[in-house]
């Protein structure tokens, strides 16, 4: 009794550690102080001027532009690389599993410096483009998607895309309607990774972004450094923003796999 009783004070500690400087975040969105830590009234003219102020809602229709883009291509990729790689022989599988894992533990400042010399520099790629900056985000999210994409080919159920195959189906025709179905969970869970990764990266975007363009990233660490405090208290509304919308993407997926999950286990009890 008293461990469980630890372990459960022990992860509300985590949790608390975790969410709370969001909380308070979320708090000070509302009240009309421009400085985190004084009192004010409740207010919600933060969220009015965030979006009746064109600069930032240009900002905003970029960062998640740029973000979807970067999640669909990004979710593509890795998908593929996943399912490529399941099905390959054993040293293939191993080279792919130790390549995908270098973007993940390089520094982003590297990555980003890396991607603008090849792009901009080698090949001589026009910067005033997104190009570069939409690669650059695509080879920070995609070996993410390739992680949540194995998990779920490992756990799916092979001998149904054998039996498609017995029974005469091709080998594309099975993958489209018997492994891509069984894998839609992890798809999912990449894709909605991707979107954060892209919306949060900042060093890959300083390297590679157009120099009128502007990320949430880039355009909150250039407003911080100015005296503009009417944007500065906009930009914890937009905080809040972001966090429940991800709150409410995370809930859905997990409910919904959570639904199917429970419908499979009750035929499979049939």
């Amino acid at each position: 009794m008293m461990k469980k009783i630890l372990s459960s004070a022990w992860l509300g500690i985590v949790l608390l550690f975790i969410y709370f400087p969001i909380l308070v975040l979320v708090v000070y969105s509302f009240l009309d102080t421009p400085t985190i830590g004084a009192s004010g009234n409740f207010s919600i003219q933060n969220y009015v001027r965030l979006f009746t102020t064109p600069e930032l809602i240009e900002m905003i229709w970029g960062t998640m532009s740029l973000a979807l883009k970067c999640a669909v291509i990004s979710t593509i990729l890795g998908t593929m690389g996943a399912i490529g790689s399941f099905y390959s022989k054993k040293m293939m599988k191993g080279f792919v599993a130790a390549s995908n894992q270098i973007p993940i533990v390089n520094a982003d400042v590297v990555t980003g410096f890396s991607i603008c010399v090849l792009l901009i520099v080698v090949f001589g790629m026009d910067k005033d483009t997104s190009i570069p900056l939409l690669i650059g985000h695509v080879v920070l999210a995609t070996p993410f998607v390739y992680l949540s994409v194995m998990p779920k080919l490992k756990q799916m159920d092979h001998s149904l895309y054998e039996a498609a195959l017995d029974l005469g189906a091709s080998a594309a025709k099975a993958l489209r309607k018997i492994v891509i179905p069984q894998i839609i969970p992890g798809i999912v869970s990449g894709f909605l990774l991707a979107v954060t990764l892209s919306l949060d990266d900042y060093f890959i975007t300083t390297y590679t972004k157009p120099a009128t363009f502007n990320t949430i990233s880039t355009y909150v660490v250039n407003a911080t450094k100015g005296s503009q405090t009417d944007i500065k208290t906009a930009l914890w509304a937009l905080s809040t923003v972001i966090f429940v919308v991800i709150l409410i993407a995370v809930l859905i997926s997990n409910f919904t796999i959570n639904r199917k999950a429970g419908e499979k286990d009750g035929r499979n009890e049939i």
